[in-house]
């Protein structure tokens, strides 16, 4: 499985892992290169069944990886995840504290049998007085402050995507790239890496924690905000849309008057600077609300472009499947489901060398792989490890 021009061509991952996290780790490194592995129990990864809001989850975060079907009851597959295991250069997983152990899999033993490999356990706390505990995207975003701060304390919200979840499995790609790093500098031995669902939405909210550490004062919640800027607001349009507009240098606020004709702002005295302007938000706003009501969506947003002026209208998700943007050439890739189905997805949001990544990557059939992995471990010198690193 090599060949593929990406830069962790040659990178062997086995992953154990289910639902969002550990498998949006796994996604990205195959779509960076690796031969990703997925281990799947003979009932397949639970995500595989799930409906509703849940629908998308196994094809959009196990594209690009082969599926393998082992039966821990069995010692002889067992032995034969050792066997992988020793052929790989990382190991994925996200199980609970104590259920690998009872596999003979805990990190101890890993270390002890396949002291290269880089193990990179997803969890829903890093170690602590919380790391025995289980963990959900929404369970994270209420410990954490990021539900009372995207609502308020009294009607927290948690945030419209499983951010967290894929936000976590991005740190741990980031810390497999450091450890695959660390190996090129000589380094024989691998690494025990440990991602924690909650520890990643507290680096989301840490610029409020450090607002309060530095100022004392409680961070206000999104609805309850003190702008930082004197037009940063939704608003009502003629053709009944709905406009977001964000005037936040002086330049644009000086041409937004100008253009809009609100000269009797631009003239005022009392509305020189920024902090003048935002303390008067209270009878700009409705002036200016006043004036975008008379607009159309269309001529607002080419005025707004023009003036190089930050806006967007209010999209849903499906909504950005007709964007010009998102259609532009590489903007969306063409992925293939289980069942040969094609979809879209938005692609990895990096350019390679000036082209995007991920295009034509395909979701494995449960257990497609199985006989081709056994086969080619039959086939491999057991004393041949499969870093090939630089």
């Amino acid at each position: 499985m090599t060949g593929t021009g990406l830069p962790l061509d040659g990178v062997r991952v086995v992953e154990m892992t289910h639902m969002v996290m550990g498998p949006t780790c796994g996604m990205i490194l195959a779509q960076l290169g690796a031969e990703v592995i997925k281990v799947e129990p003979p009932v397949g990864d639970k995500t595989r069944s799930l409906g509703g809001m849940g629908t998308s989850f196994f094809p959009l975060f196990n594209r690009g990886k082969r599926s393998v079907v082992l039966d821990f009851a069995k010692a002889e597959d067992l032995e034969i995840l050792h066997r992988l295991l020793e052929s790989a250069d990382v190991f994925v997983e996200n199980f609970r504290d104590g259920q690998l152990e009872k596999q003979g899999l805990g990190t101890k033993e890993l270390r002890r049998r396949h002291p290269h490999l880089i193990v990179a356990g997803h969890k829903g706390f890093l170690s602590g007085p919380y790391e025995h505990r289980p963990a959900l995207d929404e369970v994270v975003q209420m410990m954490s402050g990021l539900a009372a701060m995207t609502g308020t304390r009294e009607k927290p919200q948690r945030v419209g995507s499983s951010a967290n979840d894929i936000m976590g499995g991005m740190f741990g790609a980031i810390a497999i790239l450091a450890a695959l790093y660390e190996k090129r500098g000589g380094k024989r031995d691998g690494a025990d890496i440990r991602i924690g669902l909650f520890e990643n939405c507290l680096f989301l909210v840490a610029q409020h924690m450090v607002e309060y550490e530095m100022t004392g004062r409680k961070p206000r919640s999104m609805p309850e905000r003190e702008h930082a800027w004197p037009i940063y607001d939704i608003f009502d349009t003629a053709d009944a849309e709905r406009i977001f507009i964000g005037v936040v240098t002086e330049g644009h606020w000086w041409s937004f008057c100008r253009e809009f004709g609100l000269q009797e702002f631009a003239d005022d005295p009392t509305l020189r600077n920024t902090t003048d302007r935002i303390l008067a938000r209270g009878r700009i706003i409705p002036r200016v609300a006043e004036v975008i009501k008379g607009w159309k969506i269309a001529d607002l947003s080419a005025k707004l472009d023009a003036l190089n002026i930050a806006y967007s209208p209010i999209n849903r998700p499906e909504d950005l499947l007709q964007d010009p943007h998102v259609l532009r050439p590489g903007g969306l890739v063409q992925n293939f489901n289980a069942d040969g189905t094609p979809f879209r997805v938005p692609a990895l949001p990096v350019e390679w060398n000036g082209g995007n990544i991920g295009e034509g990557l395909k979701v494995p059939v449960l257990g497609a792989d199985t006989e081709a992995v056994r086969a080619e471990l039959d086939k491999q010198d057991p004393t041949q490890r499969r870093m090939r690193l630089p």
